[in-house]
Parts: C-alpha cells; structure tokens; sequence
C-alpha cells in the first residue's frame, strides 16, 4: 500500500464537494425512509421541525466555515475543537466523531439492506435477504473507498440529482392534483407535542454530513473558497428541500391523516404509496430503485469521512498509526479504508448472528447515537469558534464568528438535552438500554481528555503536534 501520508491534493472542486456531503444526506432516504417515522412521532409540525433545524445548522455554519479559512485538517471536529477549546477537548471531540462518523456509516449499510431486499421483491419478484444485500454493500463500499475520492464524488453526485429529481416528480404531482394545502405544519404550537424530541434528532440527522466539507479541506481544490460555498449551498439546499417535501408528504395523505398513516402498518411505505397515487406506478418503482441507490450512497459518504479520521489519528499517533498509510496510486486511506470496512462487517455479523431487526434495531440505534454524537460535536465546535476569535476576529463581523455560533450552541444543547429525553420514541427501549447506547459518547470525549494530558506530561514534543492543522491566510466569504 506504501507509506505516503498524505491525501491527494487538489482533487475535488466545489461542484464534487457539495455531491459528496449533500449526498451523505441522502435526501431520498431521509424523505422517503425516514420522515414517516418522523411523522409519526412528532406529528403534522414535522415540517416546522426540518425548517427549524436547517436554522440551526445554518447558525452553527456561519462560524464553521469562518473557522475553515484558518484550519485545514481532514478530521475537522478534532481539529477545530483543539483549536478552540485546547487539545485535550480536541482529541476528546475526535474520538467522539470517530465513534458517531462510524455508527452512522454501519447503520446506513444495514438499512440498504432492508430497502434494497425490499426493492428487488416489490419491484422484480425476486426474493434476497437483507443480509445478502448489505454484505454486498459492505463490498462496493470498501472498493470506492480506496479508489479515488472524485471517482465517489462522481457516483455521488449521479445519485443525487436521480433521487432529488423523483421527489420533484412527485412533488409536481401533489401540488398538480389542486388539492388545498394545509399551513398547520407551520403552527409553532404543533412542536410541543410529546415527541418533538424524537422528532428532532431525526430532522436534525437529516442534514448530518454537511460538515464534512471541512473534512474533505486536505484533499480540495482552494479549499478557502471552495469549503464554505460547499457548505453555504448544502446547508440551504436541504432546509428548503426536506422542509417542502416532508410538507408535501404531508398534504398528500391529508394533515388531518398524515399521523394516523404515518404510525400505522403501512407507515414505511408511505410515500412510495403516496407517490403511486399522484404521478402513477411507475414513479413509484423508480423510487423504490432510487431509494436504493441513494442509501448506498450516504453509505460510501460516511464510510469516506470515517476513514479520514482514522487517517488523521493514525498520522498523528493517537490511534495506530499504520492507519495513516495512503495508497501512493489512489491517494486514498487504504489502510483506514480497510478498518472501517472490518468494523462495519463486525457489528452487521454480529446482528445477524443474534437476529437482531436490521430497521428498528441496528440502525434506529446506531444512528441514534451516531446522531447525539456529531450533533454535541456541532455544540464544541460553534463554542470552538467563539473562543478562536476572541479577541481577533480577523476581519469577520461579530454577527458571524460570536453572536451566530454563541446562538447555535445554545440551541444544540437545548436540542440535545430535549432529545435525550425523548430518546426511546426513537429506540423504542428500555431506559437502561437508552443509557447504554447514550453512554459511549462522554466516555470516549473523556478518553481522549485524559490521553491528551497523559502526552502532555509525558511527551510535551508529542502533544504539540496534536490537533495540527494547515494554517493559511483566509479568504472571507
């Protein structure tokens, strides 16, 4: 595999960025897979909800991608965090992301399981199981990744414009019927229902992976333009599009049903039954194929971020360092490619060993920490940034760098703590179960605390290096 170090340079632009994280995203599964069930817990306010969480994310992006013209590292929590608040919390932010980056990854692999045995059977009458499908997954997943990064863009961004173009179809064909559309999903008193919680850690994971831009920075063309515009256009592209499809969804069954449809025994397929209804069956058997092909692809996205925080941590001797080989023909992390792939077979094994329900189980859980996990990640780093231009705002507006990421702090940690609560609408378990899944995040943040002192005192040479990070002279925008 060779020994260099260091990622290809220069090898994606802005167009190839913004495919690879808005289809970490993956809209169709989001809509399509995911907001019935969003639905269900959180009611007709669903839509209010995704709106309010793309204001979030935004708030949170404005100081990100400030800070992005100053830091350049490939595990950009780890490094923004370090910088920010110290190494210490630093390394304690990368553990941490390692850990959510990775579950997220492995729960999408499984869930394309379910949807693609799903698809061949509705659509081809053929019969696979699910775990056929997602070691087969697990496969092209592990090839892409160690191939070159703008190969995965271009597979990406194929995907997406396929799956964003279906839920347009069927969203001409609700708004073409005439039926009236109800505004209750927009009443703010619709989001003190019991399950706003549960609703907004998954309308809140919707939009999960837009930062990775930042993680891509390493391997980007002018990455001090190309990181924000990436992250400008994801971040408002998925508010305004989950915000008006889950709205449609919505109108398509009815405000005064959506719930009632939603939590009932075809609740999973509402929206294919939806899409059959207004632009015909056909639509519907091209989005069961695309729902696919977009799984497959959030999949290949976050198997790509996990990788390169292996990579950063192995480079920077905190985790193994032979993960931070880089394939000298690729410029890929073969070896953190190769990790992240055993792992991901390890827990779907597992699963399947102990009968574990690929939906409800493996990936409910997975994602649910995977999502409690970046979204305290997005809390450090919008304090992290704060605490960066205190005192030196180096040239930025206070409204950027102080008042919007001070904002989207608090907001996050509200989220957070809202979420914890309701976090068994999610997991459907039992309270010691909840904390047990919860509970791996704070322990891993606490490791890497403790790892970063221990360096500090013992090899000083050591912690200096860590959290490092390519410094430039920024580009405001």
């Amino acid at each position: 595999m060779g020994e260099s170090r260091s990622l290809a340079r220069n090898a994606i632009g802005t167009a190839d960025l913004t495919f690879l994280v808005v289809a970490a995203a993956a809209p169709l599964t989001v809509m399509a897979g995911v907001a019935p069930l969003a639905i269900s817990i959180g009611g007709i306010a669903a839509p209010l909800g995704y709106l309010l969480s793309g204001v979030v994310v935004g708030l949170f992006a404005a100081g990100f991608t400030a800070m992005s013209g100053h830091v350049r590292n490939a595990g950009a929590f780890y490094a923004y965090v370090g910088r920010g608040l110290g190494r210490p919390a630093g390394l304690g932010a990368a553990y941490v992301a390692v850990i959510s980056y990775n579950l997220i990854g492995i729960g999408l692999t499984a869930v394309f399981g379910v949807f693609a045995a799903s698809t061949a059977a509705d659509v081809f009458h053929l019969s696979v199981p699910w775990q056929v499908w997602t070691l087969l997954c697990v496969a092209v997943v592990g090839v892409l990744g160690y191939l070159k990064i703008a190969l995965s863009a271009k597979v990406l961004g194929i995907a997406l414009a396929l799956e964003v173009l279906i839920l347009l179809v069927f969203e001409a064909a609700v708004l073409a019927d005439g039926a009236p559309l109800s505004g209750q999903s927009f009443n703010p008193a619709g989001l003190l229902s019991g399950g706003a919680g549960g609703m907004f850690v998954l309308s809140i994971g919707a939009f999960i992976g837009f930062e990775a831009t930042a993680i891509y920075a390493e391997e980007a063309r002018d990455p001090r333009r190309t990181v924000p515009r990436a992250t400008y256009a994801a971040v408002a592209f998925l508010a305004i599009f989950y915000t008006f499809t889950v709205w449609m969804i919505i109108n398509a069954v009815g405000a005064g049903r959506a719930v009632s449809v939603a939590s009932g025994a075809g609740g999973a397929d509402m929206v294919f039954a939806s899409t059959a209804d207004f632009a015909g069956r056909w639509a519907a058997d091209v989005m069961h194929l695309l729902i696919v092909t977009s799984c497959f692809a959030a999949a290949l996205a976050f198997h790509n971020a996990s990788a390169r925080y292996f990579y950063v941590l192995g480079r920077e001797g905190v985790l193994p360092r032979p993960l931070a080989r880089i394939s000298p023909r690729q410029g890929s992390p073969a070896a953190a490619v190769a990790l992240q792939c055993a792992l991901t077979l390890i827990v779907i094994m597992t699963g399947i060993i102990i009968g574990s329900d690929p939906y409800t189980v493996i990936f409910l859980w997975t994602n649910g920490t995977g999502i409690v996990g970046v979204m305290a990640l997005q809390a450090l780093t919008a304090l992290s940034v704060v605490a960066f231009f205190h005192g030196d705002r180096r040239g930025y507006g206070a409204a950027r760098v102080v008042v919007m990421p001070a904002a989207a702090f608090l907001l996050l940690t509200a989220i957070i703590c809202l979420v914890l609560a309701d976090f068994t609408l999610l997991t459907n378990a039992a309270t010691a179960v909840n904390v047990l899944l919860v509970a791996p995040i704070p322990l891993v943040f606490g490791i890497g605390v403790v790892l970063a002192t221990w360096i500090r005192r013992r090899d000083p040479a050591r912690y200096a290096v860590l959290t490092g990070t390519d410094l430039e002279e920024p580009v405001h925008v």
